[in-house]
């Protein structure tokens, strides 16, 4: 296997970075605003994504995690026992602004997921996707509103993210397989 580093840590937080601007700029603020991490690294990039926002706007942002086991549409092809992780959305998500925070856009079905698992929460007036590496290959008609970086990639392909919080390193990779 092959690897590529397509984000180094100082790419990764200007891209969070950048990203944090374009949802208080977007969002007029971050007033109503709650962050939700998708388990298991957009926790992490949930969190870092509210201190920039704090930083930037004065004011906290309450983060959340999600674990969207339990609504995935691939249980039974997977023919795993799923391992549940924690939920924790620690406000009321109804008539808020809800950034659902995820490490990697691929088919989109992850984020049909978290849309479902949501709702159980609440009715959010507006829900909004950000990634850090959009790869393409959706599936379902989903898009994000915020990117960290769009990188084309084969179905062979994987991209992998690894965060500090984590994985001990703060990159993100692009493995091609040998061929």
């Amino acid at each position: 296997m092959a690897e590529v580093i397509l984000l180094n840590r100082t790419d990764i937080r200007r891209a969070l970075t950048r990203i944090a601007h374009e949802i208080a700029e977007r969002n007029q603020g971050t007033a109503d605003l709650v962050l939700v991490g998708m388990r298991t690294r957009g926790v992490p990039l949930a969190r870092r994504l509210a201190r920039i926002l704090a930083e930037v706007e004065g004011r906290p942002v309450p983060v959340g995690e999600l674990d969207v086991t339990l609504y995935r549409d691939d249980l039974a092809l997977r023919g795993l026992r799923p391992t549940l992780q924690q939920t924790d959305i620690p406000v009321d998500i109804t008539g808020k602004v809800v950034v659902l925070v995820d490490d990697v856009l691929y088919t989109g079905r992850t984020v049909r997921a978290a849309l479902d698992a949501l709702m159980d929460f609440g009715r959010p007036r507006r829900v909004q996707l950000a990634v850090l590496v959009d790869r393409g290959h959706r599936e379902l008609p989903i898009r994000a509103d915020y990117v960290g970086k769009n990188v084309p990639t084969s179905r062979r392909e994987e991209v992998q993210v690894r965060l500090e919080e984590v994985d001990g390193t703060d990159e993100v990779l692009l493995v091609k397989p040998e061929d």
